[in-house]
């Protein structure tokens, strides 16, 4: 039974960070409650100053920036390229990270899944787009104005940061947009 809903940016909870350097927005999350027991987590994070970020031992990280000039990061004593933004980088959980802004304050996208738990897909969008999935959970996040998401039969509307969500899918999904997006597949091991 497949279960679609909108997450509407305007109604995200806003929280600490685990470290206490920054808050987050919490788009969804699998289950749990907390900064515990989730399985998968969707966020977007505001950085205001360089500094260090929370580990998360068992979990895998994907980091976007959204807004602001970008940041690099130190991943255990590596420096990364420069993350500009709508430049998505992976790296563990349990590393030691710190950013260095490259300008002012950023906000960034994040995924945090349990890959023992969860296999997942993620990949940015732009302009009309069509594919297929058989992943149990489809997530496309719009960082469009305006963004048309079409999954199977039912159309809904997206505003800037708006998620679409869809859980308990079993069969070969169609999914359209129109615009600028983020999609995540996670499918359960």
């Amino acid at each position: 039974m497949n279960e679609l809903k909108v997450l509407r940016a305007k109604d995200y909870p806003r929280m600490p960070w685990k470290n206490g350097g920054g808050s987050t927005e919490e788009i969804t999350r699998d289950a749990g409650t907390g900064l515990d027991g989730f399985g998968w987590r969707l966020s977007i994070a505001d950085i205001g100053e360089s500094g260090g970020f929370s580990t998360f031992a068992g979990y895998e990280r994907i980091i976007t920036v959204l807004q602001g000039d970008g940041m690099t990061l130190s991943v255990d004593g590596q420096a990364t390229r420069p993350l500009l933004p709508i430049d998505p980088f992976a790296f563990s959980g349990e590393s030691q990270v710190s950013c260095t802004l490259l300008g002012g304050p950023i906000r960034d996208f994040n995924l945090i899944y349990a890959p023992q738990r969860y296999s997942a897909r993620l990949q940015w969008l732009d302009g009309a787009q069509r594919f297929f999935s058989e992943a149990g959970t489809v997530l496309v996040f719009s960082v469009s104005d305006a963004l048309e998401v079409k999954v199977g039969s039912s159309a809904q509307q997206l505003g800037r940061h708006d998620c679409l969500q869809l859980v308990g899918n079993t069969g070969l999904l169609e999914v359209s947009s129109n615009g600028a997006c983020c999609v995540i597949e996670l499918t359960a091991r």
